[in-house]
């Protein structure tokens, strides 16, 4: 497939989802009962470790034979060039992982690396100075690049040892029960091109599970812009706001909703970049190697063609990545979920954690198309408090705001990914410190989970837990 044809038939998904608009619907403010068919049609009934890998129900045959090569490339390790595995060599020369799933393992949830920890775990470190380019984007530090490397090919040499140190803050609920927190602070040592740029910016993330990717590309502009609040017209302390990023395919700044703070526009683009920055495998849309000029070893490495991975693979990424479905609610019927799931109302949570969207038609993967989901996010930025803040902007974003993640399959990550590590950096150990640690715009609705009972604190992470 030339790189003309995967422009088009990007431009078609994205063009059509612009123009679409009339079909978003939000609806209800706070939906009750809540369906436990959380993707809509695109829902799975899977509780098992593969709960995140299957594939949207609806799809045509030639859509599941495009799945699973997806699915190969995702997984499979890419190799550096050269070598006689021509389709997966061209690895790094800078890389935090070998594979997509080496940072999303089972297509869930990554995690920050213990004490000692070597090879992935999903964490990435994200690096800029002050200024922006003429389009707005922020500056790269000029030594490192935009993105943090730990892992290198031979011969060249990895960019430094990520150090992560923690300060536990104590606290306690109104009924005395106390708790504990863990503040992160981030450093790399020996860095191997010399020191970095005295007002680098850094910013911590953690890869996030994979599902319902393609359904929430498939929700309408409109309906996004129909939940944002930027002054806060109606007094409610929510002031949710659009990211306007750079879409590289059409060469314009339009709407962010993927990525942390939502800094990417499409999953084609979502899925380019990681291919770049995590792996240092280039595209069509990011044709140049993740090195900077101070990088010799680095610049002088062998590639694995022009680009790395052809168009036509790498739609078949971005189809994977699209249609991996959402699994169902459980015990949506049970007296103490349904009490958290009336608190979750009642304390705030869905005034961001917006329970219920609608998509629009999708113009190439019909299952996408008119589906009712219940994601629990509204796909908007919101100032998140001081304690959350990375301090580094984002397009758009600024250094305390960060994207509503999904709530959908957070119920799984233990027993997908074997961890309960929660929030942009992983800090939070268990869904209570993720909730304690909401700031800014959440700060009223942390506030009264601090009030709530002991049984109803337990309702509200019996809630969450079965989504």
């Amino acid at each position: 497939m030339t790189r003309q044809t995967l422009f088009g038939r990007a431009a078609l998904v994205l063009g059509s989802l612009l123009i679409l608009t009339a079909c978003a619907v939000v609806l209800g403010e706070r939906p009750t009962p809540l369906s436990p068919l959380l993707g809509g049609q695109g829902t799975v009934d899977d509780v098992t470790e593969n709960a995140f890998s299957r594939a949207l129900p609806g799809l045509d045959r030639y859509e599941e034979r495009l799945f699973f090569v997806g699915n190969s490339f995702f997984n499979q390790n890419w190799v550096m060039a050269p070598s006689s595995t021509r389709a997966r060599d061209g690895l790094g020369p800078l890389f935090n992982s070998r594979s997509c799933s080496g940072c999303h393992f089972k297509d869930g949830r990554g995690r920050p690396p213990k004490v000692g920890e070597e090879g992935p775990t999903g964490f990435l470190l994200r690096l800029s100075v002050p200024g922006r380019d003429l389009r707005g984007m922020h500056q790269p530090e000029p030594t490192y690049g935009g993105q943090f490397q730990n892992m290198a090919i031979q011969r060249v040499a990895a960019e430094g040892v990520l150090s992560i140190t923690y300060t536990e803050i104590s606290g306690q609920y109104a009924d005395g029960t106390p708790y504990t927190l863990r503040q992160p602070t981030y450093a790399i040592l020996n860095p191997a091109y010399g020191p970095f740029h005295p007002e680098m910016m850094l910013s911590p993330r953690i890869a996030n599970q994979m599902i319902g990717l393609g359904l929430l590309e498939a929700v309408p502009e409109a309906a996004i812009f129909a939940l944002a609040d930027p002054a806060d017209v109606n007094g409610d302390g929510i002031s949710g706001r659009p990211n306007w990023v750079w879409d590289a395919l059409n060469n314009r700044l339009t709407l962010g909703r993927f990525g942390w703070k939502a800094g990417q526009p499409s999953l084609l683009q979502q899925t380019a970049a990681a291919f770049n920055g995590d792996m240092g495998i280039t595209t069509s849309l990011f044709l140049a190697q993740n090195c900077t000029a101070a990088q010799a070893d680095c610049m002088a490495a062998l590639n694995g063609g022009e680009p790395e991975i052809s168009d036509d693979d790498l739609l078949k990424v971005v189809l994977y990545a699209s249609t991996l479905a959402v699994p169902k609610q459980r015990d949506h019927e049970d007296p103490t979920v349904r009490q958290g799931w009336a608190l979750f109302q009642q304390i705030g949570c869905a005034e961001c954690h917006t329970p219920t969207l609608q998509t629009g038609i999708h113009p190439t993967i019909p299952a996408l198309s008119n589906q009712t989901i219940h994601p629990f996010t509204d796909l908007l930025l919101h100032d998140m408090g001081e304690g959350l803040a990375d301090h580094r902007p984002e397009w758009a974003a600024t250094g305390r705001e960060w994207r509503t993640p999904p709530l959908w399959g957070i119920g799984l990550f233990e027993t997908v990914n074997g961890h309960t590590n929660y929030l942009h950096d992983g800090r939070a150990r268990s869904l209570e410190e993720a909730i304690l640690w909401h700031g800014g715009e959440a700060e009223a609705a942390q506030k009264a989970f601090i009030g709530l009972s002991k049984a109803e604190r337990e309702a509200l992470i019996r809630f969450l837990k079965s989504l």
